[in-house]
């Protein structure tokens, strides 16, 4: 059986404050949005160039929770922190993962991983992705 999903293409996060969250998320990504709408903004980023969007709606539920994979979790974590995250799911061993996630300055749940399956899909076998 074959599906037509396949892999993430647009995680959406929400924010009453939608500059703020654009400059926060500009400065934790280390990129600019590259689309822009008067309520919504969106990144892209990583190896597959998943998109990351952000609209402004007062009062919105926290929003999706979505773990993205980064080499060095704990450092990540840590630059989070320092960015003004808060933890929300400490960092945790699972097998061969590693995750926590943090709440943004929005209430949004962002999740980080060291996810092995991810290096795998790239062919590094675990050697660590590049990123772009």
């Amino acid at each position: 059986m074959t599906t037509t999903f396949r892999g993430l293409a647009t995680i959406r996060y929400h924010a009453d404050d939608l500059t703020a969250a654009r400059a926060w998320y500009s400065e934790v990504l280390g990129i600019e949005p590259y689309f822009e709408r008067p309520e919504y903004i969106e990144f892209r980023l990583g190896d597959y160039r998943q998109e990351l969007g952000i609209s402004r709606t007062p009062s919105a539920p926290a929003g999706v929770v979505a773990y993205w994979h980064v080499d060095d979790v704990d450092a990540e974590m840590a630059r989070l922190l320092d960015l003004g995250a808060k933890e929300h799911e400490p960092l945790r061993d699972y097998g061969d993962f590693r995750a926590g996630a943090v709440l943004d300055p929005f209430g949004n749940v962002l999740g980080i991983m060291r996810n092995p399956h991810y290096l795998e899909v790239l062919g590094e076998h675990g050697q660590g992705a590049t990123g772009s």
